[in-house]
This record gives structure tokens, sequence and C-alpha cells, in this order.
């Protein structure tokens, strides 16, 4: 009796509670303004957009000569105190906005992110609950482990603002995720805001990008953070929108570009590294220090404080527009990370800002997440990530090589993410996807690859290495695709398919460099970048810079129809393949105008005369070689998507065919009659098409050929890194 009176009790308070949450958080009533039209929000699957921005989007092209980086909508104040016990935040900000559309504006919209973590009653932990998807590592969230965001006060000019919770993507009313604030006074066209608030966060155990472990703190989605009003003209708009997604479990931000000026005050022993650079001398005041941190052009701002972390390592890349200080946070156990995180760093910074645009900021801060905060790692904000950590980082294995390619994509995406700033929400190719992509390149330039063992497997002697982009189509979901890599983040089959949006984007963009060219992809991506810097492009804005610069419209949309705004298999196969000689046949024969038959014992001896005559003269040719030619037919099977293929076939005598193909026909047939036997056909043979589903049924050999053996390798890597993944875990 006592447990089934107690577990009512439970239940009538979560209920309580959740029905008094869905209640405005405050009960002063404003008036609302008859003035303002009511804007809508964004699409609830709002995904891959078609239609080009236009030319003066987000204020036009940003050239070297303008005032500032970006157009800076939004400015944030904001003092805040940890609690390192309690793990807590309490904090004051000044959000100063401009309303940039042509109508008054009477409501705004807040993120809220940390509620996320605030119970199973999120959108975040619903789709997790009720569609299977899965978190990286997916840590359990325990008893103790939740944490929430708080309002408490929000005022405009003085006067108090109406809140109340809103769910703009139609998810559970329980999610508290968005808040929408009536406002006193709407804010005209062209003029700005200020408002006031107070608030308090309780940080969760870290289970999923930001909060603490013991000390170590990683603040990240912390503050109330304003949603962005998209125009016409801006990424597919027709109207003034709100986008303003929940916090879905797959998604990740999209926010206006802005100024931040921060004050950290955390106990005295505590280090703290930040986005944007440090201002001034921290002041210390009855065992707290405070700590200023300033950054311009950027939208989003995270932090770490800890007292564990060791005595920070400091390098220096000379950029173009000055020096760039980097800065490695570690703990004492992972100093072994601290030099490699250091090095990869200095090296993306000096990649990305020659083959894209030089780096624009004077700081980059990267954190080595101490042991069991794993899920701290592989997070970006602007100029400031976390990397991984690992026991063991010797050269040549996988721990270093997954350490320096994290701390590459968490760094290139301080472009793709920070710079760029393409919306995460609908179209997380544009980030994680392209990222990816030129991550893979770095690696490749630098000619570095995956040394798929560790460091006792390696004093074994057992040391396979596979290229990076070999690798990631086996992530690719190339056999049975089941989302377009336009798709947005929320909807999608499984956490699997989302995975696709990295490997299966670098995949097909890697497929699309082989068929235009390296250079032309190259000089692709930096009008791309120059382009749309600081302006929020959309997929439709990146297939036009492609198209731009280089004037291949045909294969750039066949592409983008194929892979990102449809899901399309590529699978082509060799179905048949023989070589055999093209003897004489029997029967009857025109001979001096006779009709004379010719038997078929008659011609096994003449054929066997001939052979025996034809050895003589030629002792040394070759197995496939003869008095008589052979005829080689090949036939192909095309049971998916039209790309442009290559079938290429060799022969005994080492002379070699090659055709090139294309079309949707199901099937193609190529014969030749030559002096020689084939002993190999091979579609695809420079390797160009990776997206292909199976590559082990693009070649046969009609002999022994070791090339079979070469084609499993590609295949075999993902069992191999699954396996040494769950070595490296252990």
């Amino acid at each position: 009796m006592r447990n089934t009176a107690l577990a009512a009790l439970a239940l009538f308070v979560c209920l309580h509670a959740t029905a008094a949450a869905a209640q405005p958080a405050t009960a002063t009533a404003v008036p609302a303004t008859d003035s303002c039209t009511e804007i809508p929000f964004a699409d609830a699957n709002a995904a891959a957009v078609t239609a080009p921005s236009a030319a003066d989007a987000w204020g036009g092209p940003r050239g070297d000569d303008a005032a500032t980086l970006s157009d800076r909508v939004v400015r944030y104040d904001i003092d805040v105190t940890l609690d390192p016990v309690k793990h807590t935040l309490d904090g004051q900000q000044k959000l100063t906005w401009r309303n940039r559309s042509a109508q008054p504006v009477c409501a705004v919209y807040l993120h809220l992110y940390l509620n996320a973590f605030e119970g199973s009653g999120s959108t975040f932990m619903t789709e997790q609950r009720n569609l299977n998807f899965e978190f990286r590592s997916d840590v359990p969230v325990e008893d103790g482990d939740w944490g929430y965001s708080k309002l408490r006060r929000v005022q405009q000019n003085g006067q108090p603002v109406r809140w109340s919770f809103v769910q703009p993507d139609g998810g559970p009313k329980t999610d508290r995720t968005v808040v929408r604030l009536d406002l006193p006074q709407a804010v005209a066209p062209g003029e700005s805001t200020t408002l006031d608030i107070d608030f308090f966060n309780q940080l969760p155990r870290v289970t999923a990008r930001t909060g603490y472990y013991d000390s170590f703190h990683l603040v990240a989605q912390w503050f109330p953070k304003i949603g962005v009003l998209e125009l016409p003209g801006e990424r597919g708009a027709t109207e003034p929108r709100w986008n303003v997604h929940e916090f879905h479990m797959h998604s990740e931000f999209y926010a206006d570009f802005g100024e931040y000026d921060v004050r950290i005050t955390v106990p005295k022993g505590y280090t703290v590294g930040a986005t944007g650079e440090e201002t001034g001398t921290p002041v210390e005041r009855d065992g707290n220090v405070t700590h200023r941190f300033v950054q311009n052009d950027v939208h989003d701002f995270a932090w770490t404080a800890d007292k564990r972390y060791a005595k920070p390592l400091d390098g220096v890349y000379k950029g173009a527009y000055g020096p760039v200080k980097v800065r490695v946070l570690y703990h004492p156990e992972y100093e072994s990370n601290a030099q490699p995180v250091l090095q990869a760093t200095i090296d993306s910074l000096d990649y990305f800002s020659r083959t894209l645009g030089p780096y624009p900021y004077k700081t980059v801060t990267a954190v080595v997440p101490p042991y069991n905060a794993d899920e701290a790692g592989g997070m970006e904000y602007p100029t400031f990530f976390t990397a991984s950590s690992y026991k063991d980082v010797e050269p040549d294995t996988l721990t270093r090589y997954g350490l320096d390619f994290v701390t590459i994509h968490e760094f290139g995406h301080g472009y793709f993410y920070g710079i760029l700033a393409s919306n995460e929400f609908e179209e997380p190719m544009l980030d994680e996807g392209l990222n990816e992509y030129w991550d893979q390149r770095m690696l490749r330039e630098r000619k570095q690859r995956i040394h798929a063992t560790t460091p006792w497997l390696k004093k074994i002697g057992f040391a396979p290495s596979f290229a990076g982009f070999d690798t990631e189509r086996l992530g690719a979901m190339t056999g049975n695709p089941a989302d377009a890599l336009g798709q947005n983040s929320w909807n999608r089959m499984s956490s699997r398919s989302y995975g696709t949006v990295y490997s299966r984007t670098a995949t097909m963009m890697h497929d699309l460099e082989q068929r235009i060219g390296k250079e032309a992809m190259e000089r692709a991506f930096k009008h791309y970048y120059a382009k749309w810097k600081f302006r929020h492009p959309s997929i439709a804005d990146f297939r036009e810079a492609l198209i731009e610069s280089t004037g291949q419209r045909d294969a750039i949309e066949q592409a983008f129809a194929q892979q990102v705004y449809a899901t399309s298999k590529v699978d082509d196969s060799i179905a048949e393949f023989s070589s055999k000689e093209a003897l004489p046949a029997p029967g009857y024969v025109e001979h001096k105008g006779k009709r004379v038959e010719v038997t078929s014992k008659a011609l096994e001896k003449a054929i066997a005369d001939k052979r025996e005559a034809w050895k003589k003269q030629n002792p040394k040719a070759k197995d496939g070689e003869g008095p008589f030619p052979y005829r080689t037919t090949v036939l192909v099977r095309r049971e998916g998507a039209d790309v442009p293929q290559v079938l290429r076939v060799k022969f005994a005598d080492g002379s070699s065919e090659t055709v090139r193909w294309s079309g949707s026909k199901p099937w193609q047939r190529f014969s030749w009659t030559r002096p020689s036997k084939a002993v190999s056909a091979q579609l695809d043979p420079d390797r160009n098409i990776n997206l292909d589903s199976s590559k082990l049924d693009d070649g046969r050999t009609l002999e022994s050929d070791r090339s079979a053996t070469r084609r499993w390798t590609g295949d075999i890597a993902a069992l191999l890194q699954n396996f040494y993944a769950l070595l490296v875990s252990l």
C-alpha cells in the first residue's frame, strides 16, 4: 500500500507540474498591438531549398571593404555566475534585436535549448524514446542528471513582458525549448529594441553536448537566444517568417550574427575558456573571479570552466588578418592529446584559410574533454570547439587518426557552421556534410590514412591502412539509401540515416569532384565562401555557386537531382564477361563458285595444324594469344541512377579498351574481336564513383588476379573500423 501511495503521489505531482508548465510563466497581461500582423513560423518540415536566394539577401555579399564582417542583427550583454557545486548558472542578459523587416513586430521568439534536458516530455527526449533514435554514444539520463532553463524576469523598457511556450513544429505540448514573448511595444521596421532578461539554469550531467561532470563544465546552448526572422528572398522565404524550430534530437542550431560581451564569474582557481577574446584583467572579489570575453560577428557563444585543467598549451598561427592565438585546454590525464590537438588546429587554420578564405577571428580555443565526459567532445561553437580524448595517441594508430580527424572536423565547422552559418535545423548537409568532405580533402593532402590498428596490435605487426574517402562510402547507405541528403535533421528514417548527412554528402561530393575536376571544385568552394560568408546560404545557393564558378550545370544539377533533392541508388555491375576464340565453324562455304561442306572432323584437324604451326613461329607467346582472334563480350547492368560510367577491358597482350557511357538503359553489351584474349573487365577503374552500392561487382577476371583482392579492401574497412572502435572504447 505504501509503495502504491507513493507512486500515485509522484504521478499527481508530475501531472500537476506538467500542466503548470504549459501556462504562461508570468501573470502580467499586456494588450496586443493593433498595428501588427502575425508573422508565421517556417514550415514544420522545411528542408532542402530549391529556389536561390535574392542577390541582396542578408544585406548582400560581404566585401572586404564592409564596415563589419556581418550584418549584426543582435547584441548580447550577459553576466553569468557559475555555482560549480550545484552546477547552476545565474544570468542577467540585455538582448538588443533589430527588426530587419518592413513591418512592425509585436512578438519575438527565444530558444531555451537546455529545456530539451528537463524531462522525458521534451521533443528531444520524445524522439529518442518513441522513434528509437540514438544520440552518438547514447549515454542514459539517470536520476539527478536533468537540466533546464528558467526565465525569471523579462522586461522591455521597464515594462514586464508576458511569455508562453510554443511548439512551432507540432511537438509535444510539454516541450519548452521555444518561448514566445509578447512585447508591450512593437518594434518598428528598421528599429531595435532591448530586452532585459534574468534567467536561471540547472546544467545537466553531460549526456548530449552540454553540461557537467565533477568539476568540469561545458556550458553550451545556455542563454535565451532569439530566433531568426527571415525575409522574402532569403532561403526560399516568400514572406517574413520566424525560423525557430524546437530542439530536435539530431538538429543543431541557426541564429543571427551579432555581438557578444559576456562576463563569466567562477570560483578562484577555475580556468575559463570561451568564444572570443578575453578582454582586460580578470576581476577578483570575495573568492570569485570574473572573466570578460568579447567577440563580434558570430552567432553563438559557449564556454568551459574547471579547476582541474592543466596549464593551457598555447600556440600561434600567422594568418592573413594577423596572428591567431590557439589555446588547448586539457586535463593532466590527457596530456598526450594536447600537442596533437594544437598541431591539427594550426594545420587546419592554414588549410581552410588557403582553400576557402582567411580565418577572420583572432582566437581559437580547443578543449580536450576529461575522462567520463566523452559526450562533451566533438562539438563546435564560434572560435571554440571540443575535440576527443584518448589514452594512447601514438602515431599511425586508429586513436591518433581519430584525435586528428575530430580536431580538424570541429575546427572546420568554424567555417561551414560558423562563418557560412547555414541552417543546421533544415539543411544539415551544408554544414556536417560539406565540412566532412572538406576535412577528408585536407587529410588527403596531408597523406594521412586511417591506420586501423592500436598500439598493442601495432606491436604484433598488424597495421592495415585505408584512405578516408573509401571509409566514408561505407557509412553512406549506398545499398539502400533512405533519405535525400537535403532532408532536414529530424524527419529521418533512423539515426543511421541521419548519419548519412556526413558520409553520403562527402561521398557524393567526392564523386562530383572526380567528374568536374579537382581544380574546378576548389574554385567553386572559394567562390561559394566569398559570396555567402556571413549570409546563411541555402542548398540552392550552394548549387548555383558551384554552377557559376564551373559552368558545368548539367553535371551539378544531375547530382543534386539524384542525391540532394531525392534518394537515388547507384548500382552498376558486370553481369557477364567472356572472351573466347573466334574459331571457324562447320557447314557449307562457297569455294571457286561451288558449295563445299566443311566437316567438323576436317575443321578440327585444320585448327590443330594451324595452332601447332603458329606455336612454332611464336615460341614466346603468352597464354591467351594464338592464330585465331578472340571475341570478348561484357554485359553491364544498371539498376540505379544514371551516372557517367567507364568500362575498361584489359587483354593478355597488355592492350586495353576503354568505353565511356551513360544513360538510364538497364543494361548494355559491349563486344570486341581482337588478336588476344581478355583477362579482366573493370567498371569505374579509377575509383571515381564511390556512391556505387557495391564495388565488389564492378570487376571480373578470367584468371587469377590480385586486383580482385584489392577490391575487397574498401568494403571490409567498415568491419575493421567498428572492431577497432570497440577495442578503443574498452
